[in-house]
Parts: structure tokens; C-alpha cells; sequence
């Protein structure tokens, strides 16, 4: 049997599940995630698109550059997943709205060419400049 793993939105809004081990985690230190999350680094899990699904409610989106488009909660703002046209039979979830984001570490940076240079996170993880996977 697969494992199962749930999360949402801060109001709860949104609920979402996936199957499948949590692996493919990494750190993003893109301009893009910075701006839209507000946060330093947003930290995300790449997993098959069969995998993921919406239980409840439906995300807004927001197409944040030519090939990428952001799920976020319409009503308190919080950023859950986001599509890339460059790999478009995967789904990205911020590990930040998992029910247990305790229980899925990070594995390595990317877009680490963006990070900013007085953060110090994990530096014994693997660094990509640019997201190679």
C-alpha cells in the first residue's frame, strides 16, 4: 500500500492529498518563490500528477512567469502547489502545508544562483545554480 499524505491551506479552505514517498524535496531560492511566498526559501516536493488531488475547495492560480502557474488559497493567500510547462506530468507542493512537514526533509538546493547570500540552511545538502531534475 502507497503512502498517503494530507495538508492544506492556513484557513482550511483547501485540503489536498498525495500517494507516494516524500522524496524529490528541495530548497528553492528563486526570486519567484521569495516574492509570491513572502518567505526566504519555499520548499517543495515534486510528485507525479496522478498522484496529487484536491479534496476540498479550489485553488486559485496565478501564472507567475511564462512557463509556471502557482494553486494558492483565494482567501487567506496561502501558496500550495504550482505547475511547470516544463514538466508537465509533475506537480510541485510546498512541504510548508503539509499536516506533517516535520517528516519530510529536505534533499538538496535549487536555483541556489538566486540565493541570498547571507542565508545559511542545510549546507550540507547537494546545490543545483539552476533546477536540473
Amino acid at each position: 500500500m502507497s503512502e498517503l499524505h494530507t495538508g492544506g491551506c492556513h484557513c482550511g479552505q483547501l485540503r489536498y492529498q498525495f500517494s507516494g514517498p516524500l522524496c524529490d524535496i528541495a530548497h528553492c531560492h528563486c526570486s519567484i518563490c521569495r516574492r509570491v511566498s513572502g518567505g526566504l526559501v519555499t520548499t517543495w516536493i515534486t510528485l507525479p500528477r496522478p498522484a496529487f488531488q484536491w479534496l476540498a475547495g479550489t485553488p486559485a492560480q496565478y501564472d507567475s512567469s511564462a512557463s509556471c502557474v502557482r494553486y494558492f488559497c483565494g482567501h487567506c493567500g496561502a501558496q500550495l502547489a504550482l505547475i511547470t510547462h516544463l514538466s508537465p506530468d509533475t506537480i510541485d507542493v510546498t512541504i510548508a502545508t503539509l499536516d506533517h512537514p516535520e517528516r519530510a526533509p529536505a534533499e538538496r538546493h535549487i536555483w541556489t544562483d538566486s540565493r541570498l547570500p547571507w542565508l545559511h540552511l542545510d549546507e550540507h545538502l547537494p546545490e543545483e545554480p539552476e533546477e536540473t531534475l
